[in-house]
């Protein structure tokens, strides 16, 4: 299975073209001294001929193994043919020495790309371990395609020690990668704990009503026999929102340290969080919270306005660490189905060297965990020239109009 590598999408856009650039320096050199080596009056030999099998075919080929596409075999699969290949072609020096051919600059550093990316990317390890194996073959192989026994021995130390560099560099990025895993898998189980905190304090808030509702009823079934009917209907009502709340966090906890808000806070928590976010930062604007009517006249699930608290929370944090003294709004809005909430910043135009808290990042990876939990939705990027935003929306269900 392949994975990709742990870098940002604008990080590996850059790689991708300066791999492009020097694969593309690296084929004109083959050519330069492919004829430097046979001048036009020698191309007729059979040496020449099959000098340009690794500028033409093998090289070329190797190139177009590196990339990732939905239309080419997996990164393993291509890594064995390319390599196969590779190791045919210098068999022919041992087998069939009247058909020489030469040792292109373009294979080679193919090859080793190759190493990398298997060592960074495959997945698991035993799968990496038997894939990288002919390509280390093929590699050593290369200076066989020399005639002359200097270069045989000083092409072998140069590309063994090449070779050792892109494998250590290559173990590196799946290091990298497996403590980036980690670290989500951290995010994703402290973010479960917390959801089995808010079912608890959930739990216990429906069952406190249930609970004081059903010995109401018990107490006056004898002397107002007439109102038991709209307390059991209450009853009723009130633990079906709660096996509704269950069902929704219980899949997350399921797969593998902040108090609940009680319910109907939600909107003076909200308050409370931007006036300390501001009197925190004095030298940035104010944050304005926008509240819509429908938004106001709504109350929702403790689950959704935990979630909604926690996305504001988190977003009025990156702000302070990524750009601190800029504007920032948010926004709650309802409609019949659901309730969007979203935090727009403008951003600095330098970034800080050392955003305060450090360069986690890792809590967005927690919230789109919690959001999704409820079948939500979550986003955070650029929403036009300077400005970030951070959208959640959550379905209103269950949600009941205040009297």
């Amino acid at each position: 299975m392949d994975s990709t590598l742990p870098f940002s999408t604008g990080t590996r856009r850059l790689i991708s073209v300066a791999a492009l650039v020097v694969l593309t320096l690296t084929w004109f050199a083959d050519f330069a001294v492919l004829f430097l080596q046979h001048p036009s009056d020698a191309t007729a030999s059979s040496t020449a001929v099959t000098s340009w099998i690794p500028v033409f075919i093998t090289g070329p080929l190797a190139a177009v193994a590196l990339p990732d596409n939905r239309w080419m075999p997996s990164l393993t699969q291509r890594a064995v043919l390319v390599a196969a290949m590779s190791i045919a072609l210098s068999c022919v020096c041992l087998f069939a020495p009247q058909y020489w051919p030469g040792w292109g600059f373009l294979e080679t550093l193919a090859l080793l790309l190759l190493v990398i990316r298997v060592l960074a990317q495959i997945q698991p390890a035993s799968t990496a371990a038997w894939t990288i194996a002919p390509l280390i073959v093929a590699i050593l192989l290369l200076p066989l395609r020399d005639r002359t026994k200097d270069t045989f021995v000083a092409g072998t130390y140069v590309l063994t020690m090449v070779l050792a560099v892109c494998v250590i560099l290559g173990s590196a990025l799946r290091a990298q990668e497996a403590r980036r895993q980690r670290a989500v898998h951290d995010v994703r189980q402290a973010e479960r704990l917390a959801l089995a905190r808010d079912l608890h304090d959930l739990v216990a808030h429906h069952m406190t009503g249930i609970i004081v509702q059903a010995n109401a009823a018990r107490t006056i079934h004898a002397t107002a026999p007439e109102k038991v009917e709209p307390i059991l209907e209450s009853i009723a009502q009130a633990g079906t929102e709660t096996l509704e709340s269950m069902r929704r966090l219980v899949r997350v906890l399921r797969e593998d340290n902040h108090a609940a808000l009680r319910p109907g806070d939600l909107l003076a928590e909200l308050g409370e969080l931007t006036a300390d976010f501001t009197r925190h930062n004095p030298d940035s604007p104010p944050i304005r919270l926008e509240v819509s009517a429908a938004a106001r006249s709504t109350r929702f699930s403790p689950e959704v306005e935990t979630s909604v608290y926690r996305v504001v929370q988190e977003a009025l944090t990156n702000i302070h660490r990524h750009a601190p003294g800029q504007r920032a709004t948010v926004r709650m809005d309802a409609d019949p189905d659901w309730l969007h909430v979203t935090v727009t910043n403008t951003t600095a135009q330098h970034q800080p060297a050392n955003p305060a808290g450090g360069r986690g990042g890792l809590g967005l990876i927690g919230l789109q965990e919690r959001i999704e939990a409820l079948d939500g939705t979550f986003q955070a990027g650029p929403a036009g020239p300077g400005l970030w935003h951070v959208t959640a929306r959550l379905p209103r269900h269950p949600a009941h109009a205040v009297n």
